[in-house]
């Protein structure tokens, strides 16, 4: 069994089979290096590959491993063969007899070894610490960074690979992308007893492997809140971008008893933006998710819960309590809620489009997706500011971006400031009356046919499409709760009594409040509300107004 100390430090292994010989070899170690260097020592070749397994999947690092040549079952030089698969960077050292001298020399050619050190070293000062220096000073002079704690192993074109990056990305996760196909994600593979057949492994901080995680795991492993605190609340905000924020830090800020319950990432389709130039305040232009991740901050501040990767899946009135039912059976219950789930982009009907997404086809900017479309050439579907916007940070580095506009110009549906830093942008080209009609690829997108506003089509070479048209309002499972209109949008206020009545089953005797939906205490803010601005800050500006119409709501209560 692999023994340490530290618990933070570079790793010094060394590996003995004799109890005696081991602890003397970590003993001189420790006293010369034990203030700098964690000291790891085993007694069995085996023990010290699990050992150096368990350090990999943590991302520890080791400097220096000293084995014994004479060990059972494996001995030295077979041990430090399979070593150099887990850490091909640490030095190598055997330690042998003299008359084992010869199989020390051949270790050289067989391990690369570094060194090979006779029974006994004493004294170290002098036969064991003038080479170990040597070892470390040649280590260190290598790049030897600190790996995030977070790994993720995967395939480039793996539809999950690319939303499990995106999920980490968007909360906020630290994590490092390794592919499966190259040395380190294989052996990062091999220490989680892995063939690479079910990708993505997640390799959390504490070591553990998670193959193929869900997003309410994976959220679990690497520290997002996913469990209410309490199971009642003066206030439940649903979805968590710039209204549903909005809504929570004003909410807590307020003194509500308030939690933010997000399916995905908070920040929305704003948060997805790589650049937001016309938000109050911010004269440079901010990043969705510099602003989502402040204002998650803020209403943690105030003291806000926010649960990621739950869904929500019902909503009830029993009495003044109003119940949120969530995807695995559980629920929470709340005076009054507010509905801020926000839009997601339509989907492509082109065929093709389907099996390749996550896989060249992103909706969405995808930005986890961007270091890889340097010197690409890049499509972009949609005519509105987060197509501009996503046009704008590819290129970059792309060596070209073509937008593809169904409309005739980008005046109905871009915002002049956009338009002016696209026409300024010489590998932006714009082709307006212009459709994906299908997208081919085997396992990934390689082209498009594009079809012309007079009919004619075009095949043109493409690996990366990213896809930001209409707005599909995440409402389906407030079907027979909430009034909406025929595109799913939910109605609140004046648009439930456009003659002058209120709404079937209104048993109040006032009218709705302005966000307020055709279920008294439950309000609506954002993109999801019918005829809403679909802008930032108007989302976030009825976020807080919400809030106003809920303290009005529970006085009146």
């Amino acid at each position: 069994m692999a023994q340490a100390d530290g618990a933070t430090r570079t790793v010094i292994m060394t590996v003995d089979d004799d109890p005696g010989v081991s602890r003397a070899v970590a003993r001189d170690l420790r006293r010369r290096y034990g203030a700098s260097y964690r000291i790891v020592r085993a007694e069995s070749g085996e023990s010290a590959l699990q050992a150096l397994r368990e350090l990999k999947l943590r991302g520890d690092l080791v400097a220096v491993i000293l084995a014994d040549y004479r060990m059972p079952q494996m001995n030295g030089i077979e041990f430090l063969e399979q070593a150099m698969d887990v850490y091909p960077g640490a030095r190598r050292v055997l330690l042998t007899a003299y008359a084992d001298t010869d199989a020390a020399i051949d270790a050289i050619n067989v391990v690369d070894l570094d060194h090979y050190l006779l029974k006994p070293w004493d004294p170290p000062e002098e036969k064991l610490y003038p080479v170990l220096d040597d070892l470390l000073g040649a280590w260190r002079a290598g790049d030897h960074r600190p790996v995030p704690s977070t790994k993720v192993v995967g395939h480039r074109w793996s539809a999950r690979s690319s939303e499990v990056r995106e999920f980490l990305a968007r909360n906020q996760v630290p994590y490092r992308w390794y592919s499966a196909e190259e040395p380190e994600g294989r052996r990062l593979l091999s220490a989680a007893g892995q063939d690479g057949e079910r990708l993505p492994v997640v390799i959390t901080a504490d070591g553990t492997p998670l193959v193929e995680p869900e997003a309410p795991e994976l959220a679990a492993r690497v520290g997002l809140a996913t469990t209410p605190a309490a199971d009642f609340y003066d206030l439940v905000v649903i979805g968590g971008g710039p209204a549903g924020l909005g809504a929570a830090v004003y909410g807590a800020s307020e003194g509500l008893r308030t939690v933010l319950v997000e399916r995905s990432a908070t920040g929305g389709q704003a948060g997805q933006s790589s650049r937001i130039e016309n938000y109050l305040g911010f004269p440079d232009g901010v990043s969705g998710g510099q602003l989502t991740e402040r204002a998650r901050r803020q209403a943690s501040k105030f003291g806000a819960e926010i649960l990621t990767a739950r869904e929500v899946t019902g909503l009830e009135a029993s009495g003044a309590a109003r119940i949120v039912r969530f995807s695995d059976g559980s629920s929470i219950a709340a005076h009054s809620v507010i509905l801020a789930t926000g839009v997601s982009y339509r989907q492509l009907a082109a065929p093709g489009t389907d099996d390749l997404t996550g896989c060249g086809v992103f909706y969405g900017s995808a930005l986890t997706e961007a270091a890889a479309c340097q010197d690409h050439d890049v499509y972009i579907v949609g005519g509105a500011n987060s197509a501009g916007q996503a046009a704008m940070f590819l290129s970059r580095g792309a060596k070209s971006v073509t937008l593809l506009v169904r409309g005739r110009s980008l005046t109905a549906s871009m915002s002049h400031y956009l338009i002016r830093q696209i026409e300024e942008t010489p590998n932006i080209r714009v082709r307006c009356g212009t459709v994906v009609e299908s997208a081919h690829g085997d396992g990934h997108l390689e082209r498009l046919t594009l079809r012309g506003e007079h009919g004619s089509t075009e095949l043109v070479d493409a690996q990366w499409l990213f896809v930001f048209i209409g707005a599909a309002p995440h409402t389906d499972w407030l079907d027979g709760t909430v009034l909406r209109d025929e595109r799913g949008f939910i109605l609140a206020g004046p648009d439930l009594t456009p003659d002058g009545r209120p709404p079937a089953g209104w048993e109040l005797d006032r009218p709705p409040y302005h966000l307020e939906t055709s279920v008294p205490g439950v309000f609506v803010a954002g993109d999801a509300r019918a005829e809403s601005a679909k802008r930032v800050a108007s989302a976030v500006g009825e976020g807080a107004m919400a809030v106003m119409l809920v303290h009005r709501y529970l006085e009146q209560s």
